[in-house]
């Protein structure tokens, strides 16, 4: 990792291969955009989109009402996060002739196109083309990202805010001590949008403060104590339009964090602690409160969810990069820039591991740690073909046919799942065939939607209409917001087995499986997402296999 090159720039051969690359990037980009243009309707609710919209709505009347409406300052504990993704989609909604969620759907995609296109940007300034495509390869080919930033309405937004964030931090690393009037901008947007959207966005200090100790004490043997002062002194003075435009940000989005100083901390304070009742969730086979999960659960589930060539070409960055730190030889700006990528991609779950916080919904909450790896894997991949090309040119094609292979692995198994993306498991995990014994996959219960939609379906054609002066009635073992959005107004959703038609099953843990006629069964790869049951004439008393918490 010591020196990502473009050598031979100057040759006719080396402008076409990095043309080259930079036009399968843009190619990569107009591809996702295109597919997810024509499948975003396809994914479901989660459990918390109903009441994210809700909230929206109370931000965009406080806004309208000048501060006179502030019941979105204490609306559940939604007020502690950031609302730009869901007040961005509810005013595009008044705009275009699209229902409400499926508008956030689109909004999901566009944000997760640009976090691809951040992602590129930044492997390529550091690496170069190649390590660039790579890098973007890696991402847009991650079941577990792509997947989430449809429907995941925290925390896809924010890795995509925290790479933009990265990317100021590496261009300021570049550029120190005499940053570009652009460097501060995305530095102030990056830092406002991350904040704003996750108290969880201050880490991005941690990075910057450990990361720039490379370049500090290379300032400090090259220039003094008192220059290097001086120097340290101008940057953070240039940055304060940046930062100002950051606070501004932030408290658009997050209006509650401006409204006392106090306030981002008694968030950091509330979010460190678990704050809801407890409830059990599988992990590796065993049923586990989510406060008593072990220090493995992170390692275990990426491990487990990311794609293989991810974790292979990961891993490597990661060990090249604490191999570079000691070696003089390596520019102090590049160590500084590495280091931070790392920690971005690693310190998180590593301070997980030793707090170890209440974990649950598998890896959603730190899928911000998956663009910088994608980073690091692609820098690793245009490293090693840079080696090869100097000194074993003949394995060059051997390691791009792997890389290229394990791409398509990773993709075939998107294709399969569709559109169930984030439920991903890896070949090391046998994929969500042999997870789903062991392990959680649709958690968010994505799966009700087709399921609702289906079941819609079969009782048109079989011409069957509700009895008479009532709606069909729906049970349901699983989110009942989502179920209800999909059924529409025709049926009437709750828990109540016993005076039920149908009963809607997900096909977790914690629901029974029922010996009625199956109308609708959900499946990807022979594993069962949901199941919809005819429990009419049937006496059916809970739809759960354990007791509620």
């Amino acid at each position: 990792m010591t020196s990502i090159t473009t050598s031979a720039i100057d040759t006719p051969l080396r402008r076409s291969v990095e043309r080259t690359c930079d036009d399968l990037a843009m190619l990569v980009l107009a591809a996702v955009a295109v597919i997810a243009g024509l499948t975003f309707r396809d994914y479901g609710l989660g459990w918390d989109d109903y009441t994210h919209a809700e909230y929206a709505d109370l931000l965009l009347r406080m806004f309208g009402s000048g501060f006179k409406d502030t019941a979105a300052l204490s609306f559940a504990n939604l007020y502690m996060y950031g609302g730009g993704f869901d007040m961005v989609a509810a005013l595009l909604h008044k705009v275009i002739p699209l229902e409400l969620f499926e508008t956030r759907r689109l909004v999901g995609a566009v944000v997760g196109v640009i976090g691809l296109a951040v992602t590129w940007r930044l492997g390529r300034r550091i690496g170069g083309p190649l390590a660039g495509l790579a890098s973007l390869l890696l991402l847009a080919l991650c079941p577990i990202f792509y997947g989430h930033m449809f429907m995941n309405p925290k925390d896809a937004p924010f890795a995509v805010a925290m790479i933009i964030l990265m990317l100021g931090l590496v261009r300021l690393a570049e550029e120190y001590p005499q940053p570009s009037p652009r460097t501060i901008l995305i530095v102030g947007l990056g830092a406002g949008l991350s904040l704003g959207t996750r108290i969880l966005g201050g880490l991005a200090l941690v990075y910057a403060v450990i990361g720039f100790m490379p370049l500090f004490l290379e300032e400090l043997r090259s220039e003094g104590l008192r220059e290097s002062v001086r120097r340290f002194a101008h940057v953070v003075y240039v940055l304060l339009p940046g930062l100002v435009l950051g606070y501004l940000v932030m408290g658009l989005i997050w209006p509650w964090s401006i409204m006392e100083p106090g306030n981002p901390f008694e968030a950091l304070t509330y979010f460190s602690h678990f704050f809801e009742k407890p409830w059990k969730e599988m992990f590796d086979g065993a049923i586990v409160s989510v406060p008593d999960m072990p220090w493995s659960y992170l390692p275990t589930l990426f491990a487990l969810q990311l794609p293989e060539v991810m974790l292979v070409l990961t891993f490597g960055a990661v060990i090249g990069t604490l191999v570079m730190l000691p070696r003089r030889e390596v520019p102090a700006r590049r160590k500084t820039i590495l280091l931070m990528l790392t920690l971005a991609a690693t310190l998180p779950l590593a301070i997980a591991m030793v707090k170890r916080p209440a974990l649950y919904n598998g890896i959603r909450h730190f899928v911000f740690v998956i663009p910088p790896m994608a980073v690091l894997g692609g820098l690793a991949f245009g490293w090693a073909m840079e080696r090869l090309r100097a000194n074993h040119r003949t394995w060059q094609p051997v390691v791009l046919a792997t890389f290229c292979f394990g791409l398509a692995l990773s993709l075939a198994e998107m294709i399969r799942l569709h559109p169930y993306q984030y439920t991903h498991f890896n070949h090391i995990a046998g994929t969500v065939r042999g997870a789903d014994d062991r392990f959680m996959l649709d958690y968010w219960g994505l799966a009700l939607k087709q399921a609702s939609d289906e079941l819609r379906e079969q009782l048109v054609e079989r011409q069957e209409v509700p009895p008479r002066n009532r709606k069909w009635k729906v049970a349901v073992c699983g989110p009942q917001r989502p179920a209800q959005v999909a059924l529409g107004p025709d049926f009437t959703i709750g828990w109540d087995s016993n005076a039920a038609d149908f009963a809607m099953t997900l096909g977790e843990f914690y629901c029974k499986g029922l010996t009625a006629p199956v109308l609708v069964e959900i499946k990807r790869d022979d594993v069962v997402f949901a199941r919809v049951y005819d429990i009419r004439g049937s006496s059916i008393s809970s739809l759960l296999s354990i007791p509620a918490p």
